[in-house]
């Protein structure tokens, strides 16, 4: 299986007085990815940060930003998070529906990455379309909380999901996202997800540093494990 472990502080959790040097902070410490949690409170119900945040933040670093739209219409969202210069794209499968191919099409010739996620009560089969179609999402997020907010207790039975689909597709980036740390990783990483998001377990740490390691470690063991 030859998926790179990609480890993504979710900036919901850090300092937003201080968002540069937190991103930078992050970056120096290990992280590959900056999980950006776009929320309209609406399709859930807080409100985050939008393209405006994005476009402030990407002045101040080159690194990836990973944005997750829980939004109820993420079409709209496509040419502003581009322009602000989002890395990637992930929209909700329940949103999309009867767009999704269009969606798809919009973020890529954006210059995005496109991702799908799916809610905790969302059934795993309704993400396959997307993956196998002529123009696919690159990443599947499988939330392992309700999504709308951080420092919600980690979801064991999610990960039926995550190995289906690593059974299913061996060289799908797999992202999870909700209660992930040091005493639940090895779960996801033994399932077969190799893109971690981590919030309060990263930041609330006394050394960030051992962390993102430590969540790192444990995927690539897990990956050892499976070949």
């Amino acid at each position: 299986m030859e998926v790179a472990p990609k480890i993504a502080p979710s900036m919901l959790s850090s300092d937003f007085a201080n968002l540069a040097s937190e991103a930078h902070r992050m970056l120096n410490l290990g992280a590959d990815w900056l999980h950006m949690d776009i929320m309209d409170g609406h399709f859930v119900p807080n409100l985050t940060i939008g393209a405006p945040v994005i476009e402030s933040l990407r002045k101040h670093t080159m690194g990836y930003l990973d944005c997750h739209l829980m939004v109820t219409n993420p079409l709209d969202y496509v040419e502003p998070l581009a322009k602000a210069g989002a890395s990637g794209f992930t929209f909700h499968v329940e949103t999309s529906k009867n767009n999704w191919k269009e969606l798809i099409q919009k973020i890529k010739s954006h210059g995005m990455r496109p991702g799908v996620a799916l809610k905790p009560r969302t059934p795993i089969g309704d993400v396959y379309p997307l993956v196998e179609a002529e123009n696919p999402v690159e990443m599947v997020l499988v939330m392992t909380v309700e999504p709308g907010f951080g420092g919600q207790k980690f979801m064991p039975e999610m990960m039926d999901k995550v190995r289906i689909l690593r059974k299913k597709y061996p060289s799908l980036d797999i992202e999870v996202d909700g209660g992930l740390g040091p005493s639940t990783i090895d779960m996801a990483a033994s399932a077969g997800a190799n893109c971690i998001v981590a919030g309060s377990s990263v930041f609330g740490a006394p050394e960030p540093a051992q962390v993102i390691s430590l969540l790192r470690n444990s995927v690539e063991k897990a990956q050892h494990t499976m070949i």
